[in-house]
């Protein structure tokens, strides 16, 4: 990283899965500090983003202000159940979980832990996402939970950027999709990804903290991949009413 977009501090949520963990030592390895917070970490450095006061807790223990928050959370499977296929696998606690995740709690990450970045100057909220989660990208179906979550996500970060923006009128705040990495996450369903898209998780680190340092202030509350590209969230194109045309009532010819 360059230094005018090197950060001085940096906070990972979730810092002990593959590709959070690696972030954390990628960052410590330019000198950076971190602050790692995750579920399975005890004392000082434990947060469960599914439970606010947890969240709240975790964000009144980091010292300093940090420019760099970075949340490195999610999951695919809840429990022992894999994605659903069709609509006759919906369950309203499976999909529920799916959000608590995915979508609401870095949505509470940012409600504490946006206020601690400082008011001036760059500063980076990003939080991981998934190409999945694009409306206009769906071609194939299925994955209901995962995607509906991811694609509230985008929607949480688009307006998190627009609020943050008034607070601080050089903040970035985006949704990041790593690729398919070789973590926990994805192993289940890695059959299917052909040798080279399939990053280690010290790669991917690498390849996210390089989107990170080429970001603009103008690329806030959008969602790019791994190479920088930015992901269309809809990508469906504006609503025209003539796009679905309603039913039209037959006409009655009146008898002369």
């Amino acid at each position: 990283m360059t230094a005018a977009t090197m950060p001085t501090r940096a906070v990972v949520i979730g810092a002990s899965g593959g590709i959070g963990a690696a972030l954390a030592e990628a960052l410590a390895d330019e000198d950076i500090a971190v602050a790692g917070f995750a579920r399975s970490f005890e004392g000082d450095r434990h947060i469960d983003i599914e439970n606010e006061d947890s969240i709240a807790a975790a964000a009144a223990r980091v010292e300093g202000a940090p420019d760099l928050i970075f949340v490195a959370t999610g999951v695919l499977e809840v429990g022992a159940n894999t994605p659903e296929k069709a609509y006759r696998d919906l369950d309203p606690a499976l999909l529920a979980r799916a959000f608590a995740v995915n979508a609401i709690g870095p949505a509470l990450v940012a409600k504490h832990f946006l206020p601690l970045m400082p008011r001036a100057g760059r500063t980076v909220f990003a939080t991981l996402s998934a190409r999945v989660g694009s409306i206009g990208d769906n071609r194939m179906g299925g994955w209901y939970g995962y995607r509906a979550a991811k694609a509230g996500l985008n929607q949480l970060i688009r307006t998190l950027a627009i609020e943050e923006k008034r607070r601080n009128d050089r903040s970035i705040v985006v949704a990041l999709h790593p690729g398919t990495v070789d973590t926990a996450l994805s192993k289940p369903f890695q059959g299917n990804v052909r040798p080279g898209p399939l990053f280690a998780p010290d790669r991917a680190a690498v390849q996210l903290l390089d989107v990170i340092e080429g970001l603009k202030v103008s690329d806030s509350g959008k969602l790019f991949d791994w190479e920088g590209k930015e992901v269309t969230p809809c990508g469906c194109g504006p609503f025209r009413g003539a796009d679905f045309p309603l039913p039209t009532r037959a006409r009655t010819r009146r008898r002369a």
